[in-house]
């Protein structure tokens, strides 16, 4: 089976890994006065930096070089997403609203990048890729356990003038 695809969808996996490392390392810093949400997206951020080490190490071990294009192209979208989101005041709604679709956009690319690891008779890689599932498919999970809890604490702190609802 030609490994074009699996090959070009590493290197994609690798660069949304990159993506959404900036992506969460901005987003932990700025809150704050969530400190729930805070700690579990630093979790996730120590996840995501070792995920991309692991798909590195499974790229090199079927000699395949990471994509430093793509690579910037991740970093530059995740900067953007960040200043977007810092001049909105509900900065912390939009960000978990945009961690929870981002989650399951990379579900959706482990889960066809496991199929073509297999189709190919990559059964490490394949490995590699079903753990980082199970750790992408937990942080959705918690997320949505999460959203409403979030949701009511933005909306009560927004309510307050004495406390800070954005952070």
């Amino acid at each position: 089976m030609e490994t074009k695809y699996l090959e070009n969808w590493l290197r994609d996996a690798h660069a949304m890994e990159q993506q959404a490392e900036k992506m969460l390392k901005s987003q932990a810093e700025r809150l704050v006065d969530y400190p729930e949400l805070q700690a579990r997206i630093e979790q996730h951020l120590n996840e995501t930096r070792h995920q991309s080490d692991r798909l590195e190490q499974a790229m090199a071990g079927i000699d395949i070089d990471t994509s430093a294009l793509k690579d910037l192209g991740g970093k530059l979208t995740a900067f953007g997403q960040a200043m977007g989101g810092m001049m909105a005041g509900d900065e912390v709604m939009k960000g978990s609203i945009a961690c929870y679709a981002f989650e399951h956009f990379e579900i959706a690319n482990y889960k066809a990048l496991i199929q073509a690891a297999e189709s190919a008779g990559q059964t490490g890689v394949a490995q590699v890729c079903r753990e980082i599932l199970k750790e992408e498919e937990a942080m959705a999970a918690w997320l949505s356990d999460h959203l409403e809890s979030t949701t009511t604490q933005f909306l009560h702190r927004a309510d307050d003038d004495n406390l800070r609802a954005k952070r």
